[in-house]
């Protein structure tokens, strides 16, 4: 018989104290907050208002030297409210933490670009609901793939960068009403020869059949006919079985197309050169030609000529916005690559 129950209260951990929803959108309170930012705080805030959530080793491969510090910074930023997290229920092991943007870094990054909280379009609620998204595994991945490009970007011994990169919710601002891809990258390498790629990516979870993800290259053609600018697909499958599936349906969408150059496909699969720990840059890639099939697989930027009727990225066309108009509303997209450490430390 149990006599001594111990008390509900003391089965809860600790919890950090942090403001009230209503403090961390004053004036006074956001004024405040801005002393202790670092640009590297702010660039996270930017970061998780574009591309919604963000895990702990994401953050740290990011931005961070190691994973302590990055605990450290975070849990601080989290009971000033700038950011929020939440952890998944996974039936085997812990899942990492996945933070969003709260309420205090919403209202500091609309009064850092002059508007207001309402512009931003963003609910406290909708952010941190999508713990619950049946999609957040696919957004997990997806954003997984563009960090291992910023962690590659960091790199001293590297000669490529990652200076574009698009959300999934951006993108359909701009070509939602043609076609919908998981998200949009431009990447630049220096040497021996200077090369700029940009494309789109289908980030793909083997939920759908092949013929699905077939059927996406029409709206990819339809696309480029429209703005004149055509821009290659990457189509990551998590095993190379499915890889060899997907590339079977694609082949025969391809081949239904009025002007199959249209759509440039590269795919590759996450347990290919699993050694790289899944670097996108590396020889992975396997651009989908049928008439002249390549023996080897493509880095990244190798990718320029495997279309040799693309024409070379300027100015006037690594930027999509310019040919479907500037519909983008609120903050611009930040820069993928995190800024330097600050020169002073900021106040607790």
């Amino acid at each position: 018989m149990i006599t001594n129950p111990t008390p509900q209260r003391s089965l809860r951990g600790h919890q950090p104290q942090r403001p009230s929803q209503r403090t961390a959108v004053t004036s006074g309170y956001v004024a405040q907050l801005a002393t202790r930012m670092t640009e590297r705080d702010r660039w996270l805030a930017r970061v998780l208002y574009e591309h919604r959530v963000l895990t702990t080793h994401q953050i740290v491969e990011m931005a961070w030297p190691s994973v302590r510090a990055a605990n450290m910074r975070l849990l601080r930023l989290y009971r000033w409210r700038l950011i929020d997290r939440f952890q998944p229920f996974v039936t085997y092991g812990t899942a990492p933490m996945h933070y969003v943007l709260d309420l205090a870094g919403a209202s500091l990054l609309a009064r850092e670009d002059g508007l207001d909280l309402r512009d931003l379009d963003y609910q406290h609620d909708r952010a941190i609901g999508v713990a619950y998204s049946l999609h957040l595994a696919h957004t997990v991945g997806t954003n997984g793939f563009f960090s291992a490009l910023v962690a590659h970007s960091r790199r001293p011994d590297t000669s490529g960068r990652l200076t574009t990169w698009w959300s999934e919710t951006r993108c359909a601002r701009h070509f939602g009403d043609i076609v919908r891809p998981d998200a949009y990258g431009l990447w630049h390498e220096h040497s021996p020869v200077p090369t700029a790629f940009e494309w789109f990516l289908e980030f793909d979870f083997g939920t759908e059949r092949p013929d699905r993800v077939g059927r996406k290259l029409a709206g990819y053609a339809k696309l480029a006919a429209t703005t004149g600018i055509i821009t290659p697909v990457l189509i990551w499958v998590p095993t190379a079985r499915r890889e060899a599936r997907v590339r079977q349906a694609l082949a025969a969408a391809l081949a239904d197309l009025d002007d199959p150059s249209l759509v440039p496909v590269a795919t590759s699969s996450a347990d290919f050169l699993s050694g790289h720990d899944n670097d996108p840059t590396a020889a992975r890639w396997q651009p989908l030609d049928v008439r002249q099939p390549l023996t080897r697989r493509l880095r990244l930027a190798e990718l320029t000529h495997a279309w040799p009727h693309l024409p070379p990225l300027n100015s006037s066309s690594s930027d999509p916005a310019q040919a479907s108009g500037d519909v983008t509303s609120g903050p611009l997209p930040p820069s993928p690559v995190p800024p330097g450490p600050s020169d002073r430390r900021p106040q607790r």
